[in-house]
């Protein structure tokens, strides 16, 4: 499956959720852009399943011919979370905060990177 991002692409954020690291076996890494930018080509691939634990009542995209985790999406937003190792290069990306830092496990040793968490709350706005 083949997708496009046609409008500018916020910089990644690190989850550290639970849901995250289930998923894809470590924390997540996503850059995020509006539901309008986003063309799939191939969408018979493309297969959403309910994340069960979102405490956003979210819903996870993936590629049903390769596995490939490529999207995550809370109920009724405008954005979309890309996987940020989907993108081809160069993103011209950078890390811009951890999220869900109070969900880590404990064999995750968060980087001392000085950039923004959320070690309290789940969501922080200015990051959606």
């Amino acid at each position: 499956m083949r997708y496009e991002v046609r409008g500018p692409l916020r910089d990644v954020l690190i989850c550290h959720c639970v849901e995250c690291r289930r998923w894809g076996g470590h924390s997540g890494a996503f850059a995020a852009t509006s539901a309008e930018d986003l063309v799939t080509a191939g969408d018979q691939a493309l297969r959403w399943i309910e994340s069960p634990e979102s405490t956003r009542k979210a819903r996870r995209g993936f590629c049903a011919e390769c596995g490939s985790s490529l999207f995550w999406q809370a109920a009724g937003a405008q954005r979309i979370s890309i996987a940020a190792g989907s993108l081809d290069p160069p993103t011209g990306l950078r890390v811009a905060a951890h999220i869900y830092t109070h969900d880590a496990g404990d064999w995750d040793e968060l980087p001392d990177d000085g950039l923004p968490r959320d070690p309290g709350a789940s969501f922080d706005p200015r990051w959606s």
